[in-house]
């Protein structure tokens, strides 16, 4: 077992449930300390899991609000004085059809959910790893900012990847890495708190069939990823192995490049 992250204090968004819980079992198991988040009270069960091998907080917050996002930050800094990491994974498609079927309010609260949290959890973070001289970012962004039926993410998706770009070129000299992955299809049991709890209707079925025929179409591979393939990249960008990466926005769907 590798401890990566030994005397590393790690935030990690999204961490209730999928990759973003994936990532905080990880990283506790490498020593890492945690805080966790979620706007899901599942959180709080995870934190008392996690709380066995390791010191964690768990916080239940709505991070497409700046306000929520500046407050998780302030309580990773009280509790452990430092941020030596962020995991931006907050996000995911809430609906799948083509675009002229998106009412104007659905393609708002997709760029909310999916590029928002990360924007503001970047901004409420990194006056504090400034102050440190040091931190590393990972947002995790999408390989669908190519691909049909989800316009609004993939803007939203795309906004993530230009983001992690400029804040780079801001950051690199400053001691702050800023990186992403970019997951493809990946299997994961099945979400205990659904994105969208509206039965969807035998159209948006098979509008979101297309969906998985196209990424097993685009991916070399031919297959979903797991949890743990897509993990792997997102620790190892944020360790201190990835020292001279900083700019890039690594693809992660079995050949699929976005």
């Amino acid at each position: 077992m590798q401890a990566r992250f030994t005397d590393k204090i790690a935030v990690i968004t999204g961490a209730a449930q999928g990759i973003g819980r994936r990532v905080a079992e990880r990283m506790a198991e490498e020593n890492g300390r945690l805080v966790i988040v979620d706007r899901s009270e599942l959180v709080f069960e995870l934190g008392e899991e996690l709380g066995k091998i390791t010191e964690v907080l768990p916080l239940a917050a709505d991070l497409e609000q700046y306000v929520e996002c500046q407050r998780v930050m302030d309580a990773a800094m009280a509790r452990f004085g430092r941020i030596d990491i962020l995991i931006n994974n907050v996000g995911g498609t809430i609906w799948t059809k083509p675009f002229e079927h998106y009412g104007i309010d659905e393609i708002e609260k997709e760029i909310r959910r999916s590029l928002f949290p990360t924007l503001w959890c970047c901004r409420a973070a990194i006056g504090y790893m400034l102050e440190q001289g040091k931190g590393s970012i990972v947002n995790v962004s999408s390989i669908a900012t190519r691909g049909v039926n989800r316009v609004p993410y993939g803007a939203a998706k795309g906004g993530v990847n230009a983001l992690t770009a400029c804040l780079a070129f801001e950051n690199g000299e400053r001691g702050i890495r800023v990186n992403a992955t970019a997951p493809g299809a990946t299997e994961a049991p099945p979400r205990r708190i659904p994105r969208n709890t509206v039965q969807q209707s035998e159209q948006e079925q098979a509008w979101y069939k297309q969906i998985y025929s196209q990424s097993l179409d685009s991916s070399l591979m031919k297959r979903y990823g797991t949890l743990d393939e897509q993990t792997a990249p997102i620790l190892f960008l944020a360790s201190d192995a990835a020292a001279y990466i900083t700019g890039s926005v690594l693809p992660v769907g079995g050949g699929d490049l976005g």
